[in-house]
Order: C-alpha cells, then sequence, then structure tokens
C-alpha cells in the first residue's frame, strides 16, 4: 500500500493523560493524520495498592507505594535531563488540541467499546493503560498493540528499564511494540528498540528515554498493521513480569550501585 492510501486511514490510541503518551500520539499524528484519541481515567491509587497486596502482601504493596511517591515528587529534580532527552529525539510532550479525543471511564467500560465501534479504526494502539480484559480484547475487531518500556519477554509488566540494569542486563535496556492478548505484556513481539541511557537517567527519566526513542518503532509497527503485515518475532528468551520496586530497594540500588 502506497504511503498515501496509509495517511487515508484511521488509527485509534488508548491512553492515559500524561507526557510520554502524548509523545506518541504526536509522533503518530504525523503519519495518520486522522488519528483519534481515546483517553481513560487513571485508576485510583488505592484501588491500585489493595489489587497489588492481594497478589503480593501489604508489605511489598506499601513499599511499591513508597517508591512510586518518591519518584513521582523525584521528576522536579529531572527536569534538565528531561528536556535534553525530548531535544535529542525531537519528541514532543504537547498536548494537540486539534486531535480528536473521545474520553472514557475505563478501557474495559461499554463506553470504550462504543466509541471504537464509532470511529472504527485500522488498528489500536495502548500507552500506558489498564489491561483489557479477554472480553474486550474480544470485542475488537482490528489488531490491538502495545508500547511496553521494556525488552519483552525478560522485562514484561512495569520499570523494565530499572530492572534490566539491576539484574546488570543493560544490553537490555529498551522497549517493545507487541500484539496485545490477555496477559501482562506476553503477546506476539512485533519490534525492539535497546538504547543505553546515561548515567544521569533514574527511574524518573527512564521511561522518557524509552518512549522518546521508540517512535520509530511503534510507526513501523501501525503501519504493518494497517496494511495487514504484522510478523511477530520468534524470541527465545525467559519471561519475567516485574513490579515497581519496593522503597527498600530502591534505596539499597541506589546507595551501593548507583542505580537510581
Amino acid at each position: 500500500m502506497a504511503e498515501r492510501d496509509i495517511r487515508t486511514e484511521t488509527v485509534a490510541m488508548l491512553i492515559q493523560p500524561g507526557p510520554n503518551p502524548e509523545i506518541v500520539v504526536n509522533a503518530v499524528k504525523t503519519v495518520f493524520p486522522n488519528l483519534v484519541v481515546v483517553e481513560e481515567q487513571p485508576e485510583s491509587k488505592k484501588l491500585f495498592i489493595r489489587r497489588r497486596a492481594r497478589k503480593l502482601g501489604w508489605v511489598q504493596a506499601l513499599g511499591q507505594l513508597a517508591t512510586m511517591v518518591v519518584s513521582k515528587y523525584g521528576k522536579r529534580f529531572t527536569t534538565r535531563r528531561s528536556a535534553e532527552i525530548l531535544e535529542e529525539f525531537a519528541a514532543n510532550p504537547a498536548v494537540d488540541s486539534r486531535i480528536r479525543r473521545v474520553a472514557v471511564p475505563s478501557a474495559n467500560s461499554p463506553d470504550f467499546l462504543e466509541a471504537l465501534a464509532e470511529i472504527q479504526p485500522a488498528a489500536l494502539l495502548l500507552v500506558s493503560t489498564r489491561m483489557l480484559k479477554a472480553g474486550t480484547l474480544d470485542a475488537i475487531s482490528c489488531p490491538v498493540l502495545n508500547f511496553h518500556a521494556g525488552i519483552n519477554p525478560q522485562y514484561r509488566g512495569l520499570q523494565g528499564g530499572y530492572w534490566s540494569l539491576v539484574m546488570a542486563d543493560a544490553e537490555n535496556f529498551g522497549a517493545t511494540v507487541h500484539l496485545v492478548d490477555a496477559g501482562v505484556d506476553t503477546g506476539g513481539v512485533l519490534y525492539q528498540q535497546r538504547l543505553r541511557p546515561s548515567k544521569r537517567d533514574t527511574m524518573q527519566t527512564y521511561p522518557l528515554l524509552q518512549t522518546a526513542a521508540s517512535t520509530g518503532i511503534i510507526l513501523d509497527a501501525l503501519q504493518d498493521a494497517v496494511i495487514g503485515n504484522l510478523k511477530p518475532l520468534k524470541i527465545a528468551a525467559p519471561s519475567r513480569q516485574w513490579y515497581h520496586p519496593p522503597i527498600w530497594t530502591w534505596l539499597w540500588n541506589g546507595v551501593t550501585r548507583g542505580i537510581w
């Protein structure tokens, strides 16, 4: 399919508000002018921690919450490095008010499926959203892709860049675009982008770096989806799901190894 035909296709993105998803939105818009963005409301931290506690226990859940809080407020000290990343990769985190946006309460709400039925996208890309339930996935007729800030299958879940460094596996610091199934980042891998973080990067800037450096593979994957040329890679590697590090793990690795 010629490029002019691709540009006439409608693609949709499902995101939660934030600068990293907007970087992807602005990149996708350059190739797919008919982009429609669906925004879901973030899950409350209370529900998030309760679910995490049921899975890992309250000690781990509260330790992870503490890290999340510290990470959020620590971003104010990384503005210079963040600006460097944006400039290096010509990434734009600003919200473009010209792009059509549809608000839904949740990715798994009837509102979301109603929105997709009206949009009728040729492909759907997820960035920083809830997991889609199996019933939701079954109701979507177009290819569903996800951008993951980590190398799959070794670093599924959360903070893939951070954990690759902690595991002395810097060669697998990067990001993945993959098909979405009912598992946690277990769908077929389409593209991967590996890179080297700066010594000045931390948990506050790893995801920004991974996102800004990966818009090229995101566009490649979406174009493949639109023209029906998706070809998952065959990857023989151990699979593991990761979570936020609890505060004591984060502090230990920071103080003893300089991995913040």
